[in-house]
C-alpha cells in the first residue's frame, strides 16, 4: 500500500464529474476515497438535524456506488486535522486529494492539515468542483475583486468557454480505485444524532421544465417555480457544470443565478472578515434594536405580516425558503424591527437545508443594504405590497398561516409607516456619522 492515494470527499458527494476524484485517479496510483464526519462541525448541530441525515443517506448511497465499481468508501468520525496525518501515517500514503472549500475556517483547516502532510512528505492537492470560477479568476484589469454583481457576471460570460462545463471523465480511470477492505460504517445515533426524517428532501433530478420557465415563475411562492437544486448543489451530489451546461442552454435567467453563487463565493474568499462584519464598514455603525418579544415572533411566523409569517413557518417547517419570501423576511427583520442582520444569517443557518455561507451572509447583508452590490438603505420592502404582487390570491399564505384572517391571526407587532421612518433616520443618523 505505499503508493496508495486517498481521495477526501468533502462538499462533492458524488462520483461523476468529479474534478478533485478525477484529478486524484488519473495520477495512475490506486486512489482510496475516504469521507469524515467531522466533529468540530456536528457538535454544533441539533440530534434531529436533517441536513446530517441527508449526508448520511448520501453517504450510504455513495458507498453502494463504490461497492460496485469494486472499491470501499471508508468513513471516520473525528476532527480531520488530527485523523488525516494518522490515516496519511498507518496506511503510508504520499498525496492526498479533495477539492477546495472557500469558508474561513475550512481555508484555516485545510492549511493545517497541508502544513502537517508536508512534514510527512505526503502532498495535498485541491480542486476547483463547486464553482463555475474561483478565487481570482474573474476579476478587475487591476486585479482587484468586483464588488457589484453585473460587471462581474459579464466579465464572467466573457471568461466562460466550453472546457468550464465539460464534465471530468471520472468513468475513464475507476480502474485505479483501490480495492481495499470494508471498514465498519458508523451508525447515525454513534454519531449523536437521530434518524427519523421530518423533512422531504427534494429530488435531484435537473426539472428541465421548470427552468425553462424560470423567469415566469420564479417570483410565485405558491407553485413549484423554481428547481429547488440548492441543497445538492450545496452537498455536491450535483456537478455545478452539468447545471450550468444545461441552464446555458436553456434560460439565461436561470443562468445568472448560478452566476450569483460564484459571485458570493469569491466575495467570501476575498472578505472572510463579512462573516460578521458589514462589507460596508460604515453600516457597523447602525444602532439595532432588540426586542426577545419581537424576534420570537419574526423567528414563529406570528409577526401580523401574512407573507414574513407564511415564509418563516415553511423555513421552520421544512428548512426551505422560497427566495423572494427569503428577501422580503429579512428586510423585515432588519427594516421593520431594525435587528442585526446577523441575527437573521444565524437563525437561517440554524434551519435551512441549503444552508451555505457564502450565499446566506450576502443575501443577508444585501437585504440590510451592509454588503457588496447591496440593495441602498432607503429600500424597505413592503410586505403588503409585495403579498398583493406575488400572492394575490393568499394561496402561499393560507398554506402557512391557516388562521390567516380569523381572529386567532395576530395583530401586526409594527406598524409599517412608523417602522419605515424609524430604520430611515437610524441608517441615515449612522451612515452621517464619523
Amino acid at each position: 500500500m505505499e503508493n496508495l492515494t486517498f481521495f477526501w470527499h468533502r462538499r462533492d458527494l458524488r462520483i461523476s464529474d468529479n474534478a478533485g476524484l478525477f484529478k486524484a485517479l488519473k495520477q495512475g496510483k490506486k486512489v482510496q476515497p475516504i469521507f469524515i464526519f467531522d466533529t468540530q462541525i456536528l457538535t454544533q448541530l441539533p440530534e434531529n438535524d436533517q441536513r446530517v441525515l441527508f449526508i448520511y443517506q448520501t453517504i450510504r448511497e455513495l458507498s453502494a456506488a463504490y461497492k460496485k465499481l469494486g472499491s470501499n468508501l471508508w468513513v471516520f468520525h473525528g476532527n480531520p486535522t488530527q485523523l488525516i496525518p494518522e490515516l496519511v501515517q498507518q496506511h503510508s500514503v504520499q498525496k492526498v486529494f479533495c477539492n477546495r472549500d472557500y469558508e474561513p475556517d475550512a481555508i484555516k483547516r485545510d492549511k493545517f492539515i497541508h502544513e502537517e502532510l508536508q512534514k510527512l512528505n505526503c502532498s495535498f492537492s485541491g480542486s476547483k468542483d463547486q464553482v463555475i470560477f474561483e478565487k481570482d479568476e474573474v476579476v478587475k484589469p487591476d486585479g482587484n475583486p468586483y464588488h457589484v454583481f453585473t460587471p462581474y457576471m459579464r466579465r464572467w460570460k466573457e471568461n466562460l468557454t466550453d472546457f468550464h462545463l465539460k464534465a471530468y471523465p471520472v468513468e475513464k480511470y475507476v480502474s485505479n480505485l483501490n480495492p481495499g477492505s470494508e471498514l465498519p460504517f458508523p451508525t447515525l445515533a454513534e454519531l449523536g444524532f437521530s434518524d427519523i426524517q421530518t423533512q422531504d428532501f427534494p429530488s435531484i433530478i435537473i426539472p428541465t421544465k421548470v427552468i425553462q420557465n424560470y423567469h415566469n415563475t420564479r417570483d410565485i411562492p405558491s407553485i413549484e417555480g423554481t428547481s429547488r437544486l440548492s441543497l445538492h448543489l450545496r452537498f455536491g451530489t450535483l456537478s455545478i457544470r452539468e447545471l450550468a451546461k444545461q441552464a446555458s442552454e436553456t434560460n439565461e435567467k436561470y443562468f445568472n443565478e448560478l452566476i450569483w453563487r460564484d459571485f458570493y463565493q469569491m466575495i467570501l474568499y476575498w472578505y472572510p472578515k463579512s462573516i460578521d462584519h458589514a462589507f460596508r464598514s460604515e453600516y457597523d455603525r447602525i444602532e439595532w434594536e432588540f426586542d426577545e418579544t419581537q424576534f420570537q415572533a419574526w423567528c414563529e411566523g406570528k409577526t401580523g405580516y401574512p407573507l414574513v409569517d407564511a415564509g418563516m413557518r415553511e423555513l421552520n417547517k421544512t428548512g426551505h425558503m422560497h427566495n423572494r419570501i427569503r428577501m422580503v423576511v429579512a428586510s423585515f427583520l432588519c427594516k421593520h424591527l431594525l435587528h442585526d442582520w446577523r441575527l437573521g444569517e444565524r437563525y437561517f443557518a440554524e434551519k435551512l437545508m441549503d444552508f451555505e455561507l457564502a450565499s446566506n451572509v450576502g443575501g443577508w447583508q444585501w437585504a440590510s443594504g451592509s454588503g457588496v452590490d447591496a440593495a441602498p438603505y432607503f429600500r424597505i420592502f413592503n410586505p403588503t405590497s409585495q403579498q398583493e404582487k406575488f400572492d394575490s390570491k393568499f394561496e402561499y399564505i393560507k398554506k402557512w398561516v391557516p388562521e390567516f384572517g380569523t381572529a386567532d391571526y395576530p395583530k401586526p407587532i409594527v406598524d409599517h409607516k412608523w417602522a419605515r421612518e424609524r430604520v430611515l433616520e437610524r441608517y441615515k443618523t449612522a451612515l452621517n456619522s464619523k
